[in-house]
């Protein structure tokens, strides 16, 4: 018992200094790692400086770097130098003065002594049977002591969590897909922010109306903050942001937060549904036209995905309408949460593009594995043709299919506007076009949040599909 203990806590030991050696290595993560422990890592650092001085790496140093001196390696080395700048001014026809000329080539001079000096000094350390002491040595030694350990834990406890985080090469890859839609968010706020800012519409005049006199919209913008300079009203709403907390719409003075929270799962349903209808509809489809191509079936759905395509959402949506609701009388114009016949026709006019792309996406991605070798040698082998192409032939044509869904639902998203307002859905879409116009700076940055951080969280989804669908994007990942 005692045994497998001591066999687990090693292993720990040896995977936090493997770990802590390659985050050093990383620029990145270097400092990541520094900043979370930084009581820790000062007591290794100053561990590693006084035994740094004992490694023998500066005597050796010392040694080579005399024995460079005293065979005119500098001076041997500076000729050739200025005749390979001689040659390379020759050669980009470049003409530099005498100082300039001296001063590249002890600029190149240096760097290759340095250079030479340190893989002179390696080697000789390699003749010697030593190496030189890092900073990743000196954590591993202290960590395999129990008590430095044990000590280490509270105030690196951050530190130790990165480290864990970044051995696995699955929750390194989400935290670094999370950490980049930060950046992608704070980036879509502020480009969001100063295309609004420099917008010549005028909220105060346009909420205020025509009569609003001079005194009337200089208190309106004082009471929202459009009076302060560029970079405070960024300040506050990126702050906004980061607290949820998005304020009061210059129109109604409704809470943009809770009103989003209220209009934003009416547009996700809505693109959601869409959504697996046009997987069940177009990946059959694109399947069989695959397998059966050049036929009538091909030909036929092909044309159909073709029209799909063409057809404009709000066009589509208006025929849909006219025929069904006021000829038909089959199903509602407009949307009604209470019934649930009032999404199917919002629903068709959003998917009908998503699953023709889908169609054909399937169709010429599963039409270029079909006839790869491994199909021909799994259908060599006497499998079904049924468990050929399931297995074999679609699995490994999925990933292209996966991209298109990923970039059209974060479309449908976006898109959805149209739609909504063809069929007076209240949702996100329509709210930010109703606002736009203002334009209400505070609900149309909340609008385009909660729709970046959706098709932000979509593309990390998607990105894990592919580990999950090809064994080659999981291989990557483990050595990335």
């Amino acid at each position: 018992m005692n045994l497998a203990k001591g066999s687990k806590m090693s292993q720990l030991v040896y995977t936090l200094g493997f770990i802590y050696g390659k985050m050093l290595l990383h620029p990145s993560y270097r400092y990541v790692l520094f900043i979370l422990g930084l009581p820790v890592n000062l007591i290794v650092l100053l561990v590693w400086q006084s035994r740094k001085k004992k490694d023998g790496w500066a005597l050796v140093q010392q040694a080579v770097e005399r024995d460079m001196l005293s065979s005119s390696y500098r001076d041997k080395l500076r000729t050739d130098v200025k005749e390979q700048l001689r040659r390379k001014h020759r050669f980009f026809q470049q003409q530099v003065s005498k100082a300039e000329f001296e001063r590249q080539t002890e600029e190149w001079l240096e760097e290759s002594v340095q250079k030479e000096l340190k893989e002179r000094t390696f080697s000789k350390l390699q003749e010697q049977g030593k190496q030189r002491l890092t900073m990743a040595d000196t954590f591993q030694s202290l960590i395999d002591k129990p008590w430095f350990l044990a000590a280490s834990v509270i105030p690196g406890c951050l530190m130790y969590a990165m480290m864990l985080l970044y051995g696995n090469p699955y929750l390194k890859y989400i935290f670094e897909r999370i950490l980049m839609t930060v950046f992608v968010i704070l980036g879509v706020a502020t480009l969001v922010f100063t295309i609004l800012y420099l917008s010549p519409f005028n909220p105060a005049a346009n909420i205020l109306g025509e009569t609003a006199t001079q005194e009337q919209i200089t208190a309106f913008n004082h009471v929202y903050g459009l009076d302060q300079p560029y970079l405070v009203q960024l300040w506050n709403n990126i702050k906004g942001i980061a607290l949820l907390d998005l304020g009061k719409s210059f129109s109604g003075n409704e809470d943009v937060t809770a009103t989003i929270a209220r209009k934003f799962p009416i547009t996700l349903t809505l693109a959601v549904i869409s959504l697996l209808l046009a997987l069940v509809i177009a990946l059959p489809i694109g399947i069989i036209s695959a397998i059966k191509p050049n036929s009538l079936f091909d030909y036929t759905f092909m044309f159909i995905a073709l029209i799909g395509l063409s057809i404009p959402n709000f066009w589509q949506g208006l025929i849909f309408i006219l025929n069904f609701s006021i000829k038909l009388q089959w199903l509602p114009a407009t949307f009604n949460p209470q019934n649930w016949l009032s999404i199917i026709m919002p629903t068709i006019v959003l998917g009908t593009g998503l699953t023709a792309a889908v169609a054909r996406m399937t169709r010429s991605s599963t039409l270029e594995v079909i006839h790869e070798d491994y199909v021909m040698t799994a259908r060599a082998k006497g499998l079904s043709e049924r468990h050929v192409m399931l297995k074999h032939a679609v699995r490994n044509a999925l990933i292209p299919i996966v991209t298109v869904v990923g970039l059209q639902f974060g479309g449908m998203l976006g898109g959805a506007a149209v739609t909504e307002k063809v069929f007076n859905i209240s949702g996100l879409g329509s709210y930010i076009v109703d606002k736009q116009f203002i334009p209400d700076i505070p609900s149309i940055m909340g609008g385009v949040v909660y729709t970046a951080i959706t098709i932000s969280i979509i593309n990390v989804v998607v990105d894990l599909l592919y580990a999950f669908i090809d064994p080659r994007v999981r291989s990557k990942m483990k050595q990335y």
